[in-house]
This record gives C-alpha cells, sequence and structure tokens, in this order.
C-alpha cells in the first residue's frame, strides 16, 4: 500500500516544509476528528498527546489538536515523554487515542508524528490510509479558534515507576552505566530509574534541548557514549535516541554493540530459559545472517519481516512469540510491552547480564556476525529500480558474485529521501567494491547531488 504522507512510522518532515507545516498540521487535526468521529459514536472521545524535546513540538501540537478540541474531544498532555510512555499512558487512562511529537532519529529540524489506538498499538496502514482519505475531505477554517489550555498529565513518572518495578530493589548497586540521552526526551527517565536500582550513572545529553536533539549525542553518534564508558570505567554504556525507542549499547571494553548481537544475547537468553515463546525470534530483512545461524544452532528460529518496529510487533501478535525487533536499535517484548522502549530493552539486557554474570564482551562472541557494508544515497525522488537500467545492472552483478554465501538488500527509506544500501558477505574485500559500484549508479541515475 503506497501512502503519500505516512512512511514507516509516522509522518516526518523538515518542519516548516510540507508535510510539517502549519497549513498542513491544521488539516490534520481535523482529519483526525473525521477519523475518530466514525469510532466514537459521539461518545467525546479522550485523547492523550506527548512529544520529545524538539522547539517544534508545542507548535505542532497546537495545530493538531485544534480540531480535536472543536470536535468536542478532550486532550491531555503529557509534556516531554520518551514514545513508549505515550501507549502506557492511553492504556492508563483508558483512553481512546495516542498522539506523540517526535521525529525520532532524525536531525533537529525535522518533526514528526505518530498515532496509537486505545490498545496502545501504532495504527495500521489501513488505518493510515483512511486518515489520508480524510485529508483529502477536511480543511481547517480561515479563523483560528480561541481554544482553552490543555489539560496536562504526568506521565514520565508512571513511565519510572512501571520500569523500575522491572528489576529487583537495589539490583544495581555497585554497578558503573555510562548513559547518553541525546539531548531528547529520556533525559528525566533513564538515569533516574538506574539511580533508584542502585546504580552509579555516568551521564551526558540529558538536558531537554531541541535545538541540539540527536547532535553529537545519542544513539546515532555512539562514538560519545565510547568514549563515556572508557572514561568512567562503567561495565556498560547506553544511548536512546530522542524520543527514546531506541538503544545502541556499548560494552565494558566501550566496543558498540551490533544490534543483532543485542538481539541474539536476548533471544539465547530467552531460548535456554525456556522463555522464548515458539522458539522465534522476529528480525527485519536488515538483520545479519548470522543472527539466524546463532539462533538456529540453538534450536531457535528468526522469522523476518520489512523494515519497521509495526511491522515486528504485527508478526509477533501473529505467532504469538515473545521478542522481536531491528539492528536499528528497537526491540519489542510482548509479554511486557507493545511499543519499542530503549529503557525496557536496556533493563532486559542488565537482567542478562545479572543472570549470567559474564560481561557483554563475552555474550556477544556467541552471536558471530557476517561482515556487512551499508550505505545511503541521497536521492532526488524515490525512482522504482525498473527504471534504473545501470543500477538494476550493478545490483544484479552483485548479486551473481554473492550467489550463496551472501546477500544483497536495496530499498528507499521510508522517512527519508535516501537510498539504503546493504551487502553481506565471507569478507569486506569482496564487499567493497561491490558496494561502490551500486552506489555510484545509484548516485548517477538517483542522486540529489
Amino acid at each position: 500500500m503506497q501512502l503519500r504522507y505516512f512512511g514507516t512510522d509516522g509522518i516526518r518532515g523538515v518542519f516548516g516544509e510540507p508535510p510539517m507545516d502549519a497549513v498542513f498540521l491544521r488539516r490534520l487535526g481535523y482529519a483526525l476528528a473525521g477519523y475518530i468521529a466514525l469510532r466514537s459514536s459521539g461518545r467525546r472521545l479522550q485523547i492523550i498527546a506527548g512529544r520529545d524535546t524538539r522547539v517544534s513540538g508545542p507548535a505542532i501540537l497546537a495545530a493538531l489538536s485544534e480540531g480535536l478540541l472543536v470536535a468536542g474531544h478532550h486532550m491531555l498532555d503529557a509534556g516531554v515523554v520518551p514514545t513508549p510512555a505515550v501507549p502506557e499512558s492511553v492504556l492508563e487512562h483508558h483512553a481512546d487515542f495516542g498522539v506523540m511529537i517526535t521525529a525520532s532519529h532524525n536531525p533537529p529540524s525535522d518533526n514528526g508524528v505518530k498515532f496509537f489506538d486505545q490498545h496502545g498499538l501504532k495504527l495500521s496502514e489501513s488505518a493510515e490510509a483512511e486518515i489520508e482519505t480524510w485529508l483529502g475531505r477536511v480543511s481547517a477554517p480561515d479563523v483560528i479558534p480561541i481554544l482553552p489550555p490543555l489539560e496536562t498529565i504526568d506521565a514520565a513518572e508512571p513511565y519510572r515507576m512501571r520500569h523500575n518495578l522491572l528489576l529487583p530493589h537495589h539490583a544495581l548497586t555497585g554497578w558503573i552505566i555510562a548513559v547518553d540521552c541525546g539531548f531528547g526526551a529520556t533525559g528525566a527517565t533513564t538515569p533516574e530509574v538506574l539511580r533508584r536500582l542502585g546504580a552509579d550513572v555516568r551521564a551526558r545529553a540529558t538536558e531537554p534541548d531541541g535545538a541540539r536533539i540527536n547532535t553529537e549525542a545519542g544513539s546515532e553518534h555512539p562514538q560519545f557514549l565510547s568514549a563515556l564508558v572508557r572514561e568512567s570505567g562503567a561495565c556498560l554504556g547506553l544511548a536512546h535516541d530522542g524520543d527514546g525507542d531506541r538503544l545502541v549499547v556499548c560494552d565494558e571494553t566501550g566496543s558498540v554493540v551490533d544490534g543483532d548481537e543485542v538481539l541474539g544475547i536476548l533471544a539465547l537468553h530467552a531460548l535456554r530459559a525456556g522463555t522464548l515463546k515458539n522458539g522465534q525470534v522476529v528480525a527485519t530483512v536488515q538483520s545479519n545472517l548470522g543472527l539466524d545461524r546463532a539462533l538456529a544452532s540453538a534450536g531457535g528460529h528468526v522469522v523476518r519481516v520489512p523494515v519497521g518496529d509495526r511491522q515486528v510487533l504485527h508478526k509477533l501478535l501473529e505467532l504469538g512469540a515473545s521478542l522481536g525487533g531491528e539492528n536499528s536499535g528497537h526491540y519489542i517484548f510482548t509479554d511486557i510491552s507493545r511499543c519499542g522502549d530503549g529503557l525496557l530493552a536496556a533493563l532486559q539486557l542488565i537482567r542478562v547480564l545479572r543472570d549470567t554474570g559474564r560481561p557483554l564482551s563475552a555474550l556477544r562472541r556467541e552471536v558471530p556476525l557476517l561482515p556487512q557494508l551499508t550505505a545511503n544515497v541521497r536521492v532526488r525522488v524515490k525512482r522504482p529500480f525498473s527504471e534504473l537500467p545501470l543500477f538494476s545492472e550493478a545490483m544484479h552483478a552483485a548479486e551473481t558474485a554473492l550467489d550463496g554465501h551472501g546477500r544483497v538488500l536495496v530499498r528507499y527509506s521510508g522517512t527519508e529521501k535516501k537510498l539504503r544500501l546493504l551487502l553481506e558477505g565471507p569478507a569486506l574485500t569482496e564487499l567493497e567494491p561491490l558496494l561502490e559500484t551500486l552506489k555510484q549508479a545509484a548516485l548517477r541515475e538517483l542522486g540529489a547531488g
């Protein structure tokens, strides 16, 4: 299903430019009111909205809330909170809809919106398509009505309290843990939860600074976390993206642990404990084949889906499985939550470290990964590959060269004008020239310059 505005994770773009400009956002608010009205049977619905630290967040909230308030619905402002706090609040307050204003790991200039239903689940593609239909039907009035301020709620403290219950009291006494919050929404949650559990937390980029969110900090720039781990002598390093649904990890040496290694560590531990439902892990097409091999050797199985944590969740629910994730740092534990949650993933990984008594540098060796190269090419327009003869030829040549002992994955980003390239095989020396040929062909036929 090809949607005009929604990508793999909501609507996202540069604030001030379509579709993240005031005109579109006001219309989106009225479209949401129309979409929700069909499900309300005339009831006054309750909607909970949160946001990350971006400067544009309050303006987007005001634009979206206009149509919903004019329609008579009740909105609660949860303030700056991690994304997973919003669906949790929807469930806690028995609300009907959730809105999270964030562009996740994107730069400060971007922003976006994610939506959750009354069950705390991200909307399906069919629901998003219906909202896009409403966007074509409605328009916001020329005159902005005067509306009352939104009622505020504290969603951060219930979120902290729920996570504190996941480990025993003072479970982290004697632990030094490095944390990088990326100037985003986790600055007031992750460090505090770890401290309440007894950890000595060495944190950076905890200030709620929307002008610097994801800038030389957080999960997109793990080199700063690596340095903090080494400087502080931490046994573990944790970094989040701007809205806190991702986790990137460093071991006690300061080495960044690949997301597939983390997923494999979690899965192998659950498999041995008998808690990995159906012996299955759900991963995306982006995940390394080494993950499949590690799980298979222990009697488990990896099921693959297209990129996107929503795709992972839907497959988990379909299979009745309990663990899935993306190597970008999204992890879902359906026995606890149905939303990607960086803090929850960190606590689950810490549980493995406590149970095994082994350092992360040792645990990661149980998930040996195949050499992998990736590249992103900024594009002018996302043209079908069938219309790109040079690129198609380069793809065919790479697939032929790696046949039987590697793979080629090419896809357009669902949130940015980028072509993502991934090659996997037995040796980097074999992958490098193939990737370079793909990049050059893509630049010639698609490159934005």
